[in-house]
């Protein structure tokens, strides 16, 4: 599993982005991919999944 942190996420419409710890890399993250609830600035673990638009984090949780 990648770590990384939670740079914007928006509890109402149900996305985000989670930026990879040790690089620029940057996540679409969507509400169904999560297993914990997540904020903004969270520390999370999460695997990558090809998705529309490029690769999504999906089961991401809190650590």
């Amino acid at each position: 599993m990648k770590t990384g942190k939670v740079k914007f996420y928006n509890e109402s419409k149900g996305y985000g982005f989670i930026t990879e710890d040790g690089s620029d890399a940057e996540y679409f993250v969507h509400i169904s991919g999560l297993i914990d609830e997540i904020r903004q600035d969270d520390s999370v673990e999460f695997d990558l999944k090809e998705g529309k638009k490029g690769m999504n984090a999906v089961q991401v949780k809190v650590i």
